[in-house]
């Protein structure tokens, strides 16, 4: 049974899978203590605007964006490599809304997404077994004893890279970089020289054709300051609990808890079992929220989930992040959005097209095929058709730098192609071609939601 009672402590007299063994007690104790007393990465205002937009993608009038790395690097931090995931985001997002007609609600994983599940907490190489990588906020890649010790204070690294990629996100989104009239300017270089990029170019021109006639009506962004910026929010797997609970705090305003390291958190399909600790830890915080939703959930299950973690049936509260595999994403997809919507739930549905299509190539490393994902999301949105309900959102693991990780797309990057720029420290990532691609696809369905129901609402006139 799931206790009525909560505190953001709770989670530790519950099973815990996934979280580091840390040799030094005092050490971590302390390093807690000191996450403690530093300031909030966001504020839980932020969280509430959030779960208002997410609201508004729940009722089929809005859809999420949710992209950017797998896991974030200490030793490849800059402002480069934020300001490039950044633009690229922005790319798809006016894509699918000049396409969809549909406001694009952006969430990145970025300022805090450094903890990975693992399939095994060790890894062997020849006669030496060590400790797996679970992400920079607990140990290092290199396979030696003192790299793969989990390290407490990473968690202080992780706090100081997270504001800091914050501070330059909120000045882009408000600073005017994401000005709609710098549009032609988000077009990065390796892309602009490719057949999306033309396409991006086009639409940038219909774009500008649209400002110029807003501009002559007297509509400027002097009177409109969203022609000039934009809302931008941060998401993480809350995988590495002591992070989480030490940067917990309860609202001045109405009491309630959130978790002040992002606006948004989910749990993944490993750690998302009734009893389990990260369950008990993000039901009580009121961020807006996500479970991973594998082929393996049935739907007893993920309904006992909902009622757990959204019992008041809370627009924008809860998003099901769906990741099946282009092969199983119509057949398992749809038992779970009919039983969610014949329990009159409210929830945003979202297609994570990455994890279930993640493949070993022939020359040994770990890809996915693009011709995959496209398939996934086409499925995807097929299950929504057929059911009547809305297909909210998408969740891509991707980066703004022209990386050769997932195969194919309109640069067909090849088997042989992937040891030229494979530079993930985890799973692989769509570039910003690929990503742009994807856009595209997602806004012709859109735009094919948006024209029957306007064919819908016409035809409801006449009647």
């Amino acid at each position: 049974m799931i206790s009525t009672q909560w505190s953001p402590d709770s989670w530790r007299e519950k099973p815990a899978k996934q979280l580091p063994l840390y040799k030094d007690k005092d050490l971590l104790k302390q390093t807690e203590e000191n996450l403690r007393k530093l300031p909030p990465l966001v504020f839980a205002g932020e969280a509430r605007n959030l779960e208002a937009k997410l609201g508004d993608v729940a009722q089929g009038k809005a859809f999420l964006l949710q992209g950017g790395d797998c896991a974030e690097s200490f030793a490849e931090f800059s402002a480069d490599k934020i300001r490039d995931t950044f633009r690229a985001l922005l790319q798809m997002a006016i894509v699918m809304t000049y396409a969809g007609s549909m406001p694009i609600i952006k969430l990145g994983r970025m300022a805090g997404q450094f903890a990975k599940p693992r399939s095994s907490d060790n890894e062997t190489q020849g006669d030496i077994t060590l400790p797996s990588y679970r992400g920079d906020i607990v140990n290092s890649r290199e396979f030696t004893a003192e790299a793969r010790e989990p390290n407490p204070q990473r968690m202080i690294n992780a706090y100081h890279q997270g504001a800091a990629t914050l501070n330059l996100l909120r000045a882009f989104a408000k600073g005017g970089y994401a000005d709609l009239n710098k549009v032609h300017q988000w077009n990065l270089d390796f892309v602009a020289d490719s057949p999306l990029g033309e396409r991006y170019e086009t639409l940038a021109n219909q774009i500008n054709d649209a400002l110029n006639f807003m501009r002559a009506c007297g509509i400027t962004s002097d009177v409109v300051p969203s022609i000039k910026e934009t809302s931008f929010y941060t998401s993480h797997e809350a995988l590495l609990l002591p992070y989480e609970e030490a940067l917990t705090r309860q609202d001045s305003l109405n009491g309630k808890w959130y978790d002040t390291s992002a606006h948004f958190l989910w749990i993944g399909a490993r750690t998302h079992q009734l009893e389990n600790a990260q369950v008990e830890f993000i039901r009580g915080i009121n961020n807006p929220i996500g479970i991973k939703c594998s082929p393996a959930i049935d739907t007893d299950e993920l309904l006992r989930l909902i009622e757990v973690l959204n019992p008041k049936n809370i627009p924008g509260r809860l998003t099901l992040i769906a990741r099946m595999g282009d092969d199983q994403v119509e057949e398992k997809l749809t038992p779970l959005v009919r039983a969610v919507k014949s329990e009159g739930r409210s929830v945003v549905w979202s297609c994570d097209p990455m994890h279930g299509n993640t493949i070993k190539s022939s020359s040994g490393y770990k890809t996915r095929p693009f011709d995959r994902i496209l398939a996934e999301v086409r499925g995807f949105f097929a299950v929504h058709k057929t059911e009547g309900t809305h297909p909210g959102g998408i969740h891509i693991e991707m980066t703004g730098q022209n990386v050769t990780e997932c195969v194919g797309g309109a640069q067909a990057i090849g088997d042989e192609d992937l040891s030229s720029r494979y530079h993930t420290h985890c799973d692989p990532r769509l570039n910003a071609n690929q990503a742009l691609e994807l856009a595209f696809l997602i806004a012709d369905e859109l735009k094919g939601i948006h024209v029957e129901t306007k064919e819908k609402k016409d035809y409801n006139a006449v009647e």
